[in-house]
């Protein structure tokens, strides 16, 4: 049995759909199998050879399985599953061939997508989906429509498919009504599980380290990071819009650390905030991101989440969703109380911690640091001013491309390169204050940001990424930044403004070209970014909360009500379906059809024109009941039903011709209704 070319082209067109949605989360081994499974099935439908061989079906798969067991250590799970979901939908598309089997292989291809989900619920993601909906929808249609073999030459391959796109759209659009209703009025159910959340995922954005160059990648990549809903206009400036991830108090003289300390919980009653009222929520654009990047310094407002000693804040469970997390600004004053024993000896491990140094390395670094407190009379705050006015007055530079350095790192770049970036000058700093036995430590997260384009929320991407330095001075940890010494727009106008401002950022061999289609992507993302937000708050985020919000605006306060309201909706909208195929119906008739069917249900049932019966023998049937001169009204109109059937073109003459004799015969007929009756 031959299959038709249609439903082959759609068979492929699903698979691909099903493969560019997966592409971004399964194996790259994986993904590779199953692209040559897909030339494998493109030649043979191409060439019409015979079945595709069992021992090439086979072998794909079990390679398949070998890598998703490989890759996961595991065939059971959420990406395990998804992933032997559609080993299982690419071997099934190898050896379908029947009618049976390709009904089988688009019922599954749409279950499989649906899969897709558990992924991502992002928009793109959303619409990769509809198109395979759309795509298996079409190739049942066509299953339905051809008998395999005699139907492709009826049309040509462009118009075929127009007409098959349109009957799908059609059948789509009637249900769209009620999908919408079930949509915004059926109860929203809490889960009944959680879907578990892999451990071992990489994700974008800051991480428990810090590295050489690991800011300066990120600061080039224009992908939202996180974004803040609120009241914009009680945001602080930018120069103040500090998101803090956490603190590195540890290094080793290439990479900075986390100590386990920093990680101890810490209880709401152990705070003393400012009478500071600044509500908002943290929206993450990836769920996989371990901290929750809020301004500093913030508390979470809601339940699941934990404020830790360095006040970086972590969820207690991964959920995988991206949710709005209530968060309150406590003011930049805010500290937690150190009266107890426990908060004692914290503070002086801390203490100890965040003045180690490699003494081995960086020996000019070390004498400069000591030369320098000396003429600060030992006085630490005067010894940060005399640091950062250095840093001002001796030819330092801000960019993305500083170059390698060795291994003296922080020698290098004070006294050689004297260019960097956040992350340069953030660790020397904090060396420098070690050197002469002042605490200090490093803090990674974001710094500034932008206005969303409808104004309503706050947008930081990863090129906002930062770090920067906080010194113990007074018993108090006070955030110093020394970027802001060396680059003040890149604090006051934002990383992004930078960039557009200054090209010299992104490094000195960067071509017009590159800054352009830099600029570009930038603009492509913010809004692609924004269209994402309104998918995830107006849509995916359309919860039970969200939905008595709503509700309660219409008015509606009851599930009664909201039942009353669901139920009279689809009934009205069926009573509409009904009535349009009602009215479609009628209007397929001419006026003198729509006439002739009211002439008819006005008689007795013995009169009605029956269905079989043509006009000319209902009226000389009606003829037969009258007297002999009055039947000459009844024959003419017969013979003007015919002419004016038959006639290539009608006119308003004729048609006022027929509706007199109709009104005659009618009139004839009520003269004799009661000897009729």
């Amino acid at each position: 049995m031959i299959m038709h070319n249609s439903i082959q082209q759609s068979i492929l067109l699903s698979l691909i759909l099903i493969l560019a949605a997966h592409m971004l989360f399964s194996p790259v081994a994986l993904s590779v199998i199953f692209g040559l499974m897909l030339l494998l099935l493109y030649l043979h439908y191409k060439n019409k050879t015979a079945r595709i061989s069992k021992v090439w079906t086979y072998g794909l798969t079990c390679c398949a399985l070998a890598s998703i067991y490989l890759s996961y250590k595991s065939l059971i799970g959420v990406e395990a599953g998804v992933a032997l979901l559609s080993t299982f939908l690419f071997a099934k598309a190898l050896e379908s061939h029947t009618q049976r089997d390709l009904i089988i292989l688009f019922n599954f291809a749409l279950f499989v997508s649906a899969s897709s989900f558990l992924y991502s619920q992002s928009m793109w993601m959303t619409v990769l989906v509809i198109l395979c909906l759309i795509s298996c929808l079409i190739g049942l249609y066509r299953i339905q429509k051809s008998a395999f073999s005699d139907y492709a030459s009826r049309h040509s391959s462009r118009q075929d498919a127009k007409h098959d796109l349109k009957n799908v759209a059609k059948f789509i659009a009637y249900a769209l009504p009620f999908f919408l209703l079930l949509f915004l009025f059926f109860p929203r159910l809490p889960p009944l599980w959680h879907v578990p959340i892999p451990d071992a995922k990489g994700v974008t954005g800051i991480s428990d380290t810090m590295s050489p160059g690991d800011i300066a990648e990120l600061s080039q990549s224009s992908a939202l990071a996180f974004r803040i809903v609120g009241n914009m206009q009680q945001l602080p400036p930018r120069s103040k819009l500090y998101w803090r991830a956490m603190v590195l108090d540890q290094y080793d003289g290439r990479t900075w650390t986390s100590n386990f300390s920093n990680q101890q919980p810490v209880q709401a009653a152990q705070l003393q905030p400012e009478q500071v009222d600044f509500q908002y929520q943290y929206i993450a654009a990836d769920p996989r991101v371990q901290w929750i990047m809020a301004l500093e310094k913030s508390v979470p407002n809601q339940h699941g989440y934990v404020l830790r000693r360095d006040w970086s804040m972590v969820p207690q469970r991964q959920n995988g969703r991206i949710q709005p997390i209530a968060l309150q600004w406590v003011g930049e004053s805010a500290r937690i109380q150190g009266d107890d024993a426990q908060n004692e000896r914290y503070r002086r491990f801390s203490q100890r911690l965040n003045v180690q140094v490699q003494t081995q390395s960086d020996p000019k670094a070390q004498q400069f640091a000591l030369q320098m407190f000396a003429q600060s009379q030992q006085q630490p705050e005067r010894y940060v001013q005399n640091v950062l006015q250095w840093y001002r007055n001796n030819g330092f530079s801000y960019t993305l491309k500083p170059g390698m350095l060795g291994q003296n790192r922080v020698d290098e770049f004070l006294f050689q390169s004297k260019q960097g970036f956040c992350e340069h000058y953030a660790s020397s700093f904090a060396l420098l204050m070690r050197y002469v036995g002042i605490p200090a430590r490093v803090v990674v997260g974001y710094q500034g940001g932008e206005l969303a384009p409808d104004g309503q929320s706050w947008e930081v991407r990863q090129q906002d990424a930062h770090a920067w330095t906080e010194v113990l001075l007074n018993q108090q940890w006070v955030r110093i930044d020394p970027t802001a010494i060396i680059a003040p727009q890149r604090i006051d106008d934002g990383m992004q403004n930078l960039m557009a401002d200054d090209r010299a950022v992104l490094g000195a061999d960067t071509q017009m070209w590159q800054y352009q289609h830099s600029n570009f992507i930038r603009s492509l993302r913010v809004w692609s970014d924004y269209a994402s937000y309104q998918w995830q708050s107006k849509v995916v985020g359309y919860d039970a909360e969200s939905q008595r919000h709503w509700f309660g605006r219409l008015g509606l306060h009851s599930n009664y009500a909201l039942a009353a309201v669901l139920v009279s909706s689809i009934l009205m909208i069926l009573a509409g379906y009904f009535g349009w195929i009602f009215w479609k119906k009628r209007q397929q008739g001419s006026r003198i059809n729509r006439a002739l069917d009211k002439f008819s249900k006005r008689l007795p049932a013995q009169l009605q024109k029956q269905d079989a019966e043509t006009v000319s023998v209902w009226m000389q049937r009606l003829a037969a009941q009258v007297d002999a001169n009055e039947q000459e009204a009844f024959k003419r109109l017969g013979v003007c039903y015919q002419q004016y059937s038959y006639a290539p073109e009608h006119d308003r003459v004729s048609e006022q011709v027929f509706f007199d004799l109709l009104k005659t015969c009618s009139d004839v007929l009520k003269k004799h209704r009661k000897d009729l009756s």
